[in-house]
């Protein structure tokens, strides 16, 4: 099992660097894009160390993690959207630095990346807390619900790491414009969650009783 785990992860993650190389490397026209060379140092070697680290530790994880077909209509369209936004925001991000439209501060792309890592970090330690994380929703068999940790802060933590994780890409491309592009995530992940949160009330034991507790979605305080 482990062995056709490792095939399946390695082919995927393989094929996402080819992927956002070839965009980006393309819209930019050259190899000398450096933000794009530190944004996938900085989004992919962390994915591979997780994924070996998976592979071992929690392979059934890493299955769910792999597994991204959605069976629902509205789940699609959010998975679609996301990948428009994705392409969308990268090419425009190789764009600008081919024809240098607006050019960013050195001090923001570094701030930008080490709110990345951050994100990253509390990316992992949503994966360490909760085993029951899919990437498509679901409820799994003998789930339950998770309520310490960050999941006694807010109820959604892997989708806030995600939200931190997204907006600081285009920062660290440097575009101003793709950031633009990808301030529509937190409306296409508020529809995702507003769906999710209607499976898992509807489907968990003592979910309800859990968003009684914890009253916010993805940002303490705000929302």
């Amino acid at each position: 099992m482990k062995a056709k785990l490792f095939l399946s992860g390695i082919t995927k993650f393989v094929l996402g660097v080819l992927l956002v190389g070839t965009i980006l490397f393309i819209s930019a026209g050259s190899f000398y894009y450096s933000n794009a060379w530190l944004f996938m140092a900085l989004l992919f070697i962390p994915m591979f160390m997780a994924g070996i680290i998976l592979i071992f530790k929690n392979p059934q994880l890493l299955k769910s993690r792999l597994d991204v077909k959605e069976n629902e209509k509205e789940q699609k369209l959010v998975i679609l959207y996301s990948g428009f936004m994705f392409l969308s925001g990268f090419i425009i991000a190789g764009l600008n630095y081919r024809f240098s439209w607006i050019i960013m501060p050195k001090y923001i792309v570094i701030i930008a990346s080490f709110l990345f890592m951050i994100a990253y970090i509390l990316y992992a330690e949503v994966l360490r807390e909760n085993t029951y994380l899919s990437r498509t929703i679901e409820v799994q068999k003998e789930q339950k619900v998770v309520d310490s940790g960050l999941y006694s802060v807010v109820r959604h933590p892997m989708y806030s790491a995600s939200l931190m994780l997204f907006l600081t890409m285009p920062l660290i491309l440097g575009s101003i414009i793709s950031f633009i592009i990808f301030l529509i995530y937190p409306f296409i992940i508020s529809k995702r969650i507003k769906y999710e949160e209607e499976v898992l009330e509807r489907e968990l034991k003592g979910y309800k009783e859990y968003k009684k507790k914890v009253k916010y979605k993805l940002i303490p305080f705000i929302w």
